[in-house]
């Protein structure tokens, strides 16, 4: 869990940096990028919890 909320810290902070930043909409781009990347993590954690439900 700690590592699925730094990965969305990072991933704002460089949402942020590249939208106030002129020029650096590259960084935008890796946060989105990390965001989706998170947001898959945490899908792939709580998907193998659950366990074969039949």
């Amino acid at each position: 869990m700690a590592l699925f909320l730094f990965i969305l810290l990072v991933a704002v902070v460089f949402g942020f940096v590249g939208v106030l930043v002129k020029g650096l909409l590259w960084l935008l781009v890796i946060g989105v990028v990390l965001f989706i990347a998170s947001l898959v993590l945490a899908g792939m954690r709580l998907g193998r919890g659950r366990g074969a439900r039949r």
